[in-house]
Order: structure tokens, then sequence, then C-alpha cells
């Protein structure tokens, strides 16, 4: 008898361990959704047309830090002095127009789009090969992609706002060099520099109590993300999130029970680097709105 009291206590005491352990806080990684990336389409119309502040530094094609000037082949798509595109297969939407992006934005070939890590990520773009072209570099930040044609013809290509091409020229050139077709230019990565603009978390349309997916843009530094992790409330352990689509990063329940806010989230740089947002989503969160963090990367 005492034999079995004592195998009884053993089991209720492993099923206790088992429900207080961080193990019930643990999510499953989220099914693909309904919605489609969007694809680049030229011939949107025209935006504010500001210059972007991203920082300069000598960099390599994909990484900055050392190294010099990358061939690459440039042309531009929507209007002349306008955004490119209004959304685009990074997630943007209309932020592509605004500050700080301010237009100043380009499709990347598969190379430097990267099925999406690319995303945020800042170049020098600069061009020597048409009398127009001012030999001066103009930063662009990647925030569409530009998956054929042209595209594919060189290592890598820029298709670039309207904005962003007619910054390449001499002035009063601008239009002339967005009519000499495929231009040859130079590119270099460099660090993204948004000057008094936190990183924001903007909340997809789709997301209820038991999904949650998130934009997230204007990140300073490498600009892009290799990696997004979430920590529920009360939870104490991060959980990864997955890449939808984009610059957007999903994370879902699979309890069957609503997930707990407020949430922290752990982004990791392309170079490795990682900033912790503390509680960036709030209990009560709503599905459409943007969340801004109090800190960025330096």
């Amino acid at each position: 008898m005492a034999k079995s009291s004592y195998t009884l206590l053993f089991g209720a005491l492993v099923v206790l361990a088992l429900l207080a352990s961080p193990i019930a806080c643990t999510r499953k990684l989220a099914k693909p959704n309904k919605h489609r990336r969007p694809t680049h389409k030229p011939g949107v119309r025209a935006r504010s047309n500001h210059t972007a502040t991203p920082s300069a530094s000598d960099a390599r094609g994909d990484a900055y830090g050392s190294g010099g000037w990358l061939s690459a082949g440039a042309t531009y798509y929507g209007a002349p002095n306008g955004d490119g595109s209004d959304g685009g297969a990074c997630g943007y939407q209309t932020a592509v127009g605004q500050r700080p992006f301010s237009s100043m934005i380009a499709a990347g070939s598969p190379s430097l789009f990267k099925g999406g890590k690319g995303c945020g990520a800042c170049y020098e773009v600069k061009c020597n090969s048409n009398t127009a072209c001012s030999g001066q570099p103009a930063t662009v930040v990647i925030t569409d992609e530009c998956p054929g044609g042209v595209c594919l013809a060189e290592a890598a290509h820029f298709d670039m706002s309207g904005t962003s091409m007619g910054a390449m020229a001499k002035p009063g050139m601008a239009d002339r060099l967005r009519a000499a077709g495929i231009l040859k230019v130079q590119y270099k990565r460099v660090p993204c520099k948004y000057s008094g603009v936190n990183i924001a978390f903007r909340v997809d349309q789709g997301s209820n109590p038991f999904y949650f997916e998130v934009l997230i843009e204007f990140e300073d530094g490498d600009g892009d993300l290799s990696a997004v992790d979430l920590m529920e409330a009360g939870c104490g352990t991060w959980t990864p999130m997955v890449q939808n689509w984009g610059a957007l990063w999903r994370y879902n329940s699979n309890t069957g029970k609503a997930l707990k806010a407020p949430f922290s989230i752990r982004l990791t740089s392309d170079s490795g680097k990682v900033l912790v947002a503390n509680n960036v989503i709030p209990a009560g969160w709503k599905a459409g709105a943007t969340y801004r963090s109090l800190v960025n990367y330096s």
C-alpha cells in the first residue's frame, strides 16, 4: 500500500510540474494565411518629393562596413516624380511616399530583395554612364521587389522610383536621366539613419486574439531583419515569429486560448545585432493600429 501511495504522489507532482512549466506558453508556428504578397507594378500616382536622410559609410553590396562600389543596372517605374508603387512586396503601403522614406525607394532584384529579408536595407546608388548623371550618390531604401525581366540581367538591379532616379541627375536634367532607359550604376550598402524616428510596429488588419501579424519598419543601422521573436505577458520565454511576406512577421496560438498581451518583441538585424522592444504591443491592442517603440538601433 505504501508503495502504491508513493507512486500516486509522484504522478501528481509530475502533472503539477508540467502545468507550471514554460511549455504552457510556447506556440506553434503559424500556417500560411490567405494574404497574398503584392506584386511589383509600375504606373502609380506621384507623391511628395523629399530627400531621405539615411547616413552613408564605406560599404560592401550586402553588408556595410568595408569595401568599395559594385556594379548594377538601374531603371525607374511609376510616375516621373513619384514613389514607385503604393505598397509593394515589402508591405510598407503608403509609407513609401511619406517621411522618412520620402519616395527615395527602389524595388530590388532578387539578390537585393532576398525573399523579403532585404526589405528596409539602405543603399547608395550613383551613375556616370550618361551625360545627365551627376556622379553624386542618392540613398535609397529597398521597399519592393523586381522579380524578372531586366532585373535579372545583372547580378544586382535597382528599379527606382522616379524621385530617386532623378536624384542622381545633374540639376535640371532629371527628366533626361529618367528617359535614358537602363542605366549602368554603382552601388554600396550603407547604414540607415532615420533621425528622430523610432521603430514602428503596424498590426495587420487580419490579426485577432489568437493570431498576431505585424509590419516592422524604420530600423536604423542595417535596416533589415534576419529574425524576430515575441514574448507574451507572463511567459518568460521568447518564441520565434515567422516571416509571412516582405517585412511582415506572424505568430499564433495553438492552445485554444487567446494570446496574452502586452507583447515584447526582440529584433535581430542582418548583421546579428539584437534589440528588444519591451511591452511594445500593449494589452488591448487593435488590428490596424501602429505602435512606436522607445528604442532604435544606434
